[in-house]
């Protein structure tokens, strides 16, 4: 998918341009050491070490926190990080940061902790009312107005690539929905990506995980086109996420391949330390490509899958009831793209082919099914529950979960075709079971 692709034509008034925005990332086995001399170098004096109750006692943050000492840089530590954070959490971690007098932050986790690492950032940096800057029509998504602290992302996933992105994803509790903040100010600094991490990961969250990695790369490729995007905004003001457009797709296209190649060997086999590895490498392609092209549908609907269960627990993650954030992202993909194909079906094969379908023959109208059944291949391969049925929801649950979709217009209207309140309840029935 060239530059000069068709696809990306402008038309009368489109935008000619896009943005990309990334942090300086690091990826190589023990990068995590490196922690100290890019605090020294960002002229960090004292910094806020975030993580959570589950990693501040282990290897990593220890790695971390002994790089900061002997480059004697202070650290003071907060591991109240919430998994799935709500805005509670949010604000929690932001008073902390606010108290904390320090120069910068480093990140040491999950998505969740990096999250709350850029929201506590942002609102010690920027204050305001804590609505202010949430996505609309939630909130009232206002531009932050000046600049954050340094940032160094450390990421303990495969998958999340938040250590990328401008996004920091939570749930308001007032509406049990799912929200965000979206800026550029938000992206790390630096991200030290290290793939000696994955060895100690449960093979559940490496499934999870891996699966949110591959759907941020379809959903990049498959975004609405970025001179065809809703929003009118251009120059400074040009969205963070702007829809499918050359640099994204390059990217999500490596990381595919890497999914459907080592996704299925990195959960069946901790020791596997090349698959492993390049689940790392592909989360963080994927990252950077779902945050310049944004995501879509499977991102959309789920959220108000997480909301609306409630009574489920996943071995390999904290003793609470939760839908883990990819695998709630998974169970719609097949039923989106049987949806969604029409509108770009060359663009689905090319995801299918890197995921490694047998593409060869299949035509237009068979994209969506050549797609689906790749991924359906894969949930089975690492056992993810068969569709939402095996959640606990039916047909009963249609309506909530498409109200609970609605909210976010933002991730749904940069899907390729326009999708309504009919459209969602038809997506959520096709994803109840797939085989």
């Amino acid at each position: 998918m060239a530059c000069c692709h068709a696809d990306f034509a402008a038309l009368e008034g489109s935008d000619r341009g896009f943005t990309i925005g990334m942090p300086t990332f690091t990826f190589g086995a023990g990068a995590l050491a490196e922690a100290g001399d890019n605090a020294v170098e960002l002229g960090l004096r004292r910094v806020a070490l975030f993580t959570d109750r589950n990693l501040v006692s282990g290897e990593h943050v220890a790695k971390v926190r002994g790089s900061l000492q002997t480059a004697g840089v202070d650290c003071v530590v907060f591991d109240e990080v919430a998994i799935e954070p709500t805005d509670k959490s949010f604000q929690d971690a932001a008073r902390f940061a606010a108290e904390a007098s320090v120069d910068g932050y480093v990140s040491v986790g999950g998505g969740s902790v990096m999250d709350t690492c850029k929201a506590a950032n942002l609102y010690a940096s920027q204050p305001a009312e804590f609505m202010t800057y949430v996505n609309a029509p939630i909130g009232a998504g206002q531009r932050v107005p000046g600049p954050v602290k340094p940032h160094i992302a450390c990421p303990t996933t495969s998958g999340t690539g938040s250590e990328t992105t401008g996004i920091s994803i939570f749930t308001l509790t007032s509406l049990n929905a799912k929200t965000g903040i979206i800026s550029r100010r938000l992206i790390p600094t630096v991200a030290l990506v290290d793939p000696d991490v994955t060895r100690t990961l449960p093979a559940n969250v490496v499934a999870a995980t891996g699966f949110d990695c591959m759907s941020h790369a379809l959903e990049s490729i498959t975004a609405r086109l970025y001179p065809r995007r809703l929003n009118p905004a251009q120059g400074i003001r040009r969205p963070v996420s702007q829809g499918a457009n050359p640099f994204s797709d390059a990217l999500a296209v490596g990381a595919l391949q890497s999914v459907g190649r080592y996704l299925v060997r990195a959960v069946d086999d901790a020791s596997d330390a090349e698959a492993r590895t390049e689940m790392m490498y592909a989360a963080m392609l994927a990252g950077i490509a779902f945050n310049a092209a944004g995501c879509h549908l499977p991102h959309g609907l789920s959220y108000a899958v997480s909301g609306l269960v409630k009574d489920r627990h996943i071995d390999g993650y904290p003793a609470k009831p939760l839908i883990p954030h990819g695998m709630a992202v998974v169970l719609n993909n097949p039923s989106v793209w049987r949806h969604t194909a029409a509108a770009h079906p060359q663009r689905h094969l090319r995801c299918a082919d890197a995921l490694g379908a047998t593409t060869r023959g299949a035509s237009d109208d068979d994209a969506g099914e050549v797609l689906a059944t790749r991924i359906i291949a894969l949930m089975q391969a690492t056992r993810m529950p068969n569709g939402l049925a095996a959640l606990g929801l039916d047909e009963t649950h249609v309506d909530m979960l498409a109200k609970g979709a609605e909210p976010q217009y933002r991730v749904i209207k940069n899907a390729p075709i326009d999708v309504g309140a009919d459209e969602l309840r038809r997506l959520f029935r096709s994803a109840m079971r797939y085989w």
